[in-house]
């Protein structure tokens, strides 16, 4: 279902060489991580002007597949989990096509964080309304100011607050973890390069990069 948040999200380029002779797609997402995962942290702050950032324990994703696993582990260290990536890709069912949906996240988000905490979000279309963006603000400012962390379903390119693209053709996993400018810009941590590892986009392109999918939040 190409146009829900039910698409699979495909296959980076690494595995696409490995199993299909090679298609365009983005050579950063082909990065396993690696054996050594560094760690950044994001301080947990209020700041005049509407801005707060979670204190996220990063970690790369282990494999070139694991960027929802990695993702959703992410977003669970701003409350002080520290869950290994392997038992949540067997929890969302992870293979090397990735993970299905944001649909087999949230229940895992919802397992560690409790009942009905988080829920899935779709943003339908090729590319996001003006109501769908002020709803994807309203909810990150909400689920951050809570202490939790959005995970978003992405795919394409998207350029960040300081003219760096970030593609992901296939598809991919991040989660947003602080926002600035009263939500107009969020704060990404991105498991695919730990060179990479956060960095800010406005809240209008991180609606059209999920447009077609959806995020889970709270």
């Amino acid at each position: 279902m190409a146009t829900t948040i039910l698409r699979k999200t495909a296959l980076t380029i690494a595995a696409a060489a490995a199993t299909a002779g090679g298609i365009a797609g983005p050579a950063v997402a082909a990065q396993a991580a690696p054996a050594t995962k560094p760690v950044v942290q994001v301080q947990a702050e209020r700041k005049p002007g509407g801005e707060r950032q979670l204190d996220v324990r990063y970690q790369a994703q282990d494999t070139f597949y694991y960027c929802g696993p990695a993702a959703t582990r992410n977003a669970l260290s701003v409350q002080g989990k520290n869950i290994d990536q392997h038992d949540m890709a067997e929890r969302m069912g992870t293979t090397e096509a990735g993970t299905n949906s944001i649909n087999d996240i949230t229940p895992v988000l919802n397992k560690e964080t409790g009942k009905d905490v988080y829920r899935s979000v779709e943003i339908a279309g090729a590319k996001a309304d003006t109501k769908q963006a002020d709803k994807l603000r309203e909810d990150v400012i909400r689920t951050v100011d809570n202490g939790r962390a959005v995970v978003a379903n992405i795919a394409g390119t998207a350029t960040d607050t300081d003219g760096t693209a970030h593609s992901f053709e296939g598809g991919h996993y991040i989660s947003v973890v602080g926002y600035r400018d009263g939500g107009e810009q969020v704060k990404i941590a991105d498991s695919a390069d730990p060179n990479q590892a956060s960095y800010w986009l406005t809240t209008e392109d991180l609606a059209n990069w999920i447009a077609t999918r959806g995020y889970a939040t709270s």
